[in-house]
């Protein structure tokens, strides 16, 4: 019998983390889980809380509104995936617009925020069968993970493949704006006191700059198998 393993993705932001780790579970059958949907509904509570946005910060009100945020995921079998729940309700659309995305880096930097949601993620993975990304998975989630990737490509590609999923989810955005959010996540992202975006040194490195998502996914699917027996 293959043994469950524990898969950490990691990376700079859409590098396509979460489309590569939703194959991933479905073909192996493994648990999925988008951290980085975690802080994104986080965050849209900071905002309709008017504790977040573009022009001010109520980080401290914001720690201290923590304990009523309650995060759950739950299987859409139509989709094929898990969608992200705040306090039961089923906010999967509102988190993935710009305005979350320009924001979402300065919540995440906080202390506070990290321990809590860290620690809900360890345990979500306690049994291994697990495949999870974000920023810091193999390097503080789950440091001992079985296998470990760190996914990148250059901003400009990643602004293009963004600015094209917003594009098809109805939003009115232009490219610049798109390019700019990019490049400021990953400054804020490799620059915060608390876990740092870093490739953990036993990260695969995944440039897919030139890379389609097939390719890509072979690729990846041999070193899981290779992990395996």
């Amino acid at each position: 019998m293959k043994k469950k393993i524990t898969i950490a993705i990691d990376g700079f932001s859409s590098t396509g983390k979460s489309t590569i780790a939703k194959l991933l579970a479905k073909k192996y059958n493994y648990i999925y889980v988008d951290t980085g949907a975690m802080y994104r509904a986080v965050t849209y509570f900071g905002m309709k809380s008017k504790l977040v946005n573009k022009d001010g910060f109520k980080s401290e009100s914001l720690i201290l509104k923590l304990k009523d945020i309650k995060l759950t995921f739950k299987f859409n079998k139509i989709l094929g995936f898990a969608e992200m729940f705040l306090n039961n309700i089923n906010v999967e659309k509102e988190i993935r617009t710009l305005q979350v995305s320009q924001q979402v880096s300065k919540v995440a930097a906080i202390p506070e925020v990290r321990r809590k949601l860290v620690a809900e993620q360890q345990l979500m993975g306690v049994n291994g069968g697990i495949v999870m990304d974000g920023r810091d998975i193999g390097t503080v989630v789950f440091p001992d993970a079985d296998l470990k990737l760190f996914m990148t490509a250059s901003a400009d590609k990643r602004a293009t493949r963004r600015y094209k999923e917003l594009i098809d989810n109805g939003d009115n955005v232009n490219f610049e704006e798109v390019l700019f959010n990019v490049q400021e996540r990953d400054r804020i992202d490799s620059t915060r006191e608390d876990s740092p975006l870093m490739k953990a040194e036993d990260a695969i490195e995944f440039d897919n700059s030139d890379m389609g998502i097939d390719e890509q996914f072979e690729r990846i699917c041999t070193l899981v198998d290779s992990k395996l027996f």
